[in-house]
């Protein structure tokens, strides 16, 4: 109690920022089209609870099951799936919120701290990943833990420390294989090392890493316990190119992948937040070379190389490139932000007491427009072509899935019912099954037409065939359009696509 007393200030400035996080978070979480990979991770999530023995289903795909697991509970709590897996992200992204204070506060100072803060619940980039059942919120929460335990250890030399991080590194790699990006980035704390004890205190650091390091590694090898493990690295091809096939063209991904970053960081951290972020970079490699604040531009140079030799990997070697892909260095960007608004405030230190309501002023109004838009009018936010085209207008987004799974039940109740979808993995079936689950009803995937089985189901069952629109023109015959559901116009083509839903005659 007194030392929430002796920091009232701070506790009051920080559970407001806490209060609208969730504003801008919870509030119409499933108003937004369920995608692809959200509709997997939440079947997946379905079947392991139903089945222990597939508890390691995720690996049958390449993916690693701790988002998963972790979703599972929540299925008790919530009757809407979607809402569930939703809701896990936006906690994932809440203690991203507590890691970006606590490591921002290490590292630098309180009032860096809550600027950071208030620059990750209102950066439109957090906001949209943290709204959706994706894991990358997960693995973004363990990185910046990851790098405030790993800047801790190396000023403390204690075994708590390590194991803790440990842990945390080894949660990195069952979110996602690129959490292993973690172990390799773990030497970069050198640079904050005070080395007052000689080689002996090298040499305990040394041990320090290597005990997380073993830890992480054990955690990561308990995915030997299920099938499909040898799949985790055997996938990575689908994804990343390997240094082999870029010989003789090694600029060739990254270039395109730099034109992908200008329009999506201009957009998803907004102008304002994006010139922080420089400033900061700016200010931490300046200070590198003044000893007044060296010690913090060290800590601070740790934490930019953590943010940007994943992002500068992903943009040399993957094959696919979204922006999700590079949240986990967001957080990490936004603390070196932090750090850039607090060396600029005293450059308006002639408005007298006014330079922190002008920042406010600057900062906020591009920001908080485009997450007030998603809440409540996502078509007017300013998203970038890739994202809007994949989350909101293309087969990838998936709506009404929730209403047809209502009116379906409701037929059940009458007669049998079989359900054909376009599609056998995705967004279809996985985005109906999800509301499906715990019905009678059977669902066959299909190619994007009515197959022969479907139809030959007609004949003694009440069968439907959902799908989208633009993929089944020309293809449905002998079918009665009961229900569409338009997506986001097209902003490239200038023409709309729906999920519809028809019933097939016998």
């Amino acid at each position: 109690m007194n030392y929430l007393v002796g920091h009232r200030k701070e506790v009051f400035i920080l559970v407001g920022l806490a209060a609208l996080y969730f504003l801008l978070r919870v509030p119409n979480l499933t108003s937004q089209p369920i995608f692809a990979d959200e509709a997997i991770y939440i079947r997946w999530a379905q079947v392991m609870r139903a089945e222990q023995t597939l508890r390691f289903l995720p690996l049958s795909d390449g993916k690693t099951p701790l988002f998963m697991w972790t979703m599972i509970p929540l299925f008790k709590f919530f009757s809407d799936p979607l809402f569930a897996g939703r809701f896990l992200s936006v906690v994932a992204g809440f203690f991203t919120f507590l890691g970006v204070f606590f490591l921002s506060k290490r590292v630098f100072n309180t009032r860096s701290a809550l600027w950071a803060t208030l620059l990750y619940v209102i950066t439109p980039y957090t906001v949209f990943f943290d709204r959706m059942a994706l894991v990358d919120s997960m693995l973004a929460a363990f990185t910046v833990w990851v790098v405030f335990f790993a800047i801790w250890l190396v000023s403390s030399l204690r075994l708590d420390v390590s194991m803790i991080l440990g842990y945390l590194l080894g949660g990195a790699v069952l979110t996602k294989t690129p959490g292993m990006l973690n172990l390799f980035l773990l030497p970069l704390t050198i640079m904050g090392f005070k080395n007052k004890g000689g080689s002996h205190t090298l040499v305990k650091l040394a041990i320090l890493w290597g005990a997380a390091v073993v830890i992480a590694l054990a955690m990561y090898n308990l995915l030997r316990l299920g099938p499909n493990f040898q799949l985790l690295s055997s996938r990575n091809a689908d994804y990343v190119f390997s240094p082999f096939e870029l010989i003789g063209r090694p600029l060739d991904p990254f270039i395109p992948h730099f034109n992908d970053i200008a329009d999506w960081f201009p957009k998803l951290f907004t102008w304002p937040i994006l010139l922080t972020v420089l400033m900061g970079i700016i200010y931490v490699l300046f200070g590198i070379w003044q000893q007044s604040f060296r010690g913090q531009a060290l800590l601070g140079g740790i934490i930019l190389l953590w943010a940007i030799i994943p992002l500068l990997l992903n943009m040399a070697f993957l094959r696919t490139f979204t922006a999700r892909y590079l949240l986990s260095s967001v957080p990490l960007l936004l603390v070196i932000a932090g750090f850039g608004v607090t060396k600029l405030l005293p450059r308006f230190a002639y408005i007298k007491r006014f330079p922190v309501v002008l920042m406010l002023i600057v900062l906020l109004p591009l920001p908080l427009y485009f997450d007030f838009s998603l809440l409540i009018s996502p078509t007017k936010a300013p998203l970038p072509k890739e994202e809007r085209k994949g989350y909101f207008e293309d087969w990838t987004a998936g709506y009404g899935f929730a209403d047809i799974a209502k009116f379906l039940s409701e037929k059940s109740k009458e007669r049998r019912i079989v359900l054909g979808t376009e599609g056998f993995f995705g967004t279809l079936p996985d985005g109906i099954q999800i509301y499906l689950d715990k019905s009678n009803i059977a669902i066959v995937g299909s190619s994007a037409t009515i197959s022969a089985q479907i139809r030959n189901a007609a004949k003694d069952n009440l069968t439907f065939f959902l799908g989208n629109k633009r993929n089944l023109e020309g293809s449905i015959k002998d079918a009665v359009l009961i229900k569409e559901y338009p997506k986001f116009k097209s902003l490239e083509t200038d023409t709309q696509d729906a999920t519809v839903l028809y019933q097939v005659l016998p």
